[in-house]
């Protein structure tokens, strides 16, 4: 497959990902008869790593996240020439989904213009300090390379790999929520942050370096653990 088609596939991927996800969050969370709250969006998270997952996964490999790219380079999974291709890919389909998820959300009334951003401080959904957010996005991105790393290797079930990723995204929101509103994942931040713009932007360094960090301590990690002895 051509690095074009799969970085396509990674564009509408992410797409998906962030469209479903921050889509919930900011279209349906707040409805009180919908009963969604933070674990409805949890398990949107999670949906759309699992649907993409079968739906790409053998074209692209499904990553939808540049530390996971990453992680999966540091881990000796995927070719580091390939990494621009796919984080720009992966950043402009979170890019889209933002824009379409301010444009339905605009048509709703009292709309604020909140699109499920991450932050630290006085932007944490419950006031959690930098040094807070810092630690949770790395050890949730470390946790979430390790884990796709041992979903993926050749030795694992067969075809379960999609369900494991996608039920361990769905508990890492779960988790961190409450802290940073969730990233581990650098695209998914910067698609709302460059719409809404103001301390979600300025913060927005942070998604990249936690994420990034945590992915290539988790992928190293599993390596050392499978190196033969």
């Amino acid at each position: 497959m051509s690095l074009t088609k799969r970085s396509i596939a990674e564009l509408i991927g992410t797409f998906w990902l962030v469209l479903g996800g921050c889509g919930s969050a900011v279209l349906a969370a707040g409805i009180p008869e919908l009963g969604l709250g933070y674990l409805g969006v949890a398990f949107a998270f999670g949906l759309t790593v699992v649907t993409m997952a079968y739906a790409i996964g053998h074209i692209s490999g499904c990553h939808l996240n540049p530390a996971v790219s990453i992680g999966l380079a540091a881990g000796g999974r995927f070719k580091a020439s390939e990494l621009p291709h796919y984080i720009i890919a992966q950043v402009i389909g979170a890019i889209l989904a933002a824009l379409l998820i301010r444009t339905i959300a605009s048509g709703m009334e009292g709309y604020t213009g909140g699109l499920a951003s991450n932050g630290f401080g006085a932007h944490s959904p419950h006031g959690y300090s930098m040094a807070a957010a810092l630690i949770t996005e790395i050890t949730m991105t470390a946790m979430f390379l390790f884990i796709i790393m041992g979903a993926t290797d050749k030795r694992a079930p067969a075809g379960l790999a999609p369900l494991a990723i996608g039920f361990t995204l769905a508990l890492i929101h779960m988790i961190s929520i409450p802290v940073t509103n969730t990233s581990v994942n650098p695209a998914r931040s910067t698609g709302p942050a460059l719409i809404e713009g103001g301390i979600a932007l300025d913060q927005l360094w942070l998604f990249w370096l936690a994420p990034i960090i945590g992915g290539v301590i988790g992928a190293l990690v599993y390596k050392f653990l499978n190196k033969e002895d």
